[in-house]
């Protein structure tokens, strides 16, 4: 049976966030070149079964590892740290941007 393709959340105004169940959650940067940001998703999603399995056979050093790792892809998605939009545009001067 296929799958049905999903719809894409709803989005605020500025595109900052996205609402799933009524619930706001920081947007990855979408200046992030495409295949960058599949690498940082496919580690995010290794790391979060490293996660679960590491819980599943009470291994705390797999999972301490695996949380440090979705944190780290998190941070490069921009979803957690300081937010997308409060960073330099990579490659363009600030003074310029003035």
């Amino acid at each position: 049976m296929a799958r049905q393709p999903r719809t894409p959340p709803e989005q605020t105004p500025d595109g900052r966030y996205i609402i799933v169940d009524g619930r706001r959650w920081r947007t990855s940067d979408p200046r992030l070149d495409p295949a960058v940001r599949q690498q940082l998703v496919d580690e995010l999603m290794a790391a979060r079964r490293d996660i679960a399995r590491a819980k599943r056979t009470s291994d705390t050093a797999l999972e301490r590892e695996a949380r440090q790792r979705v944190q780290r892809a998190k941070v490069a998605l921009g979803e957690r740290g300081t937010p997308w939009w409060e960073r330099p545009t990579p490659g363009v001067d600030p003074a310029e941007e003035a």
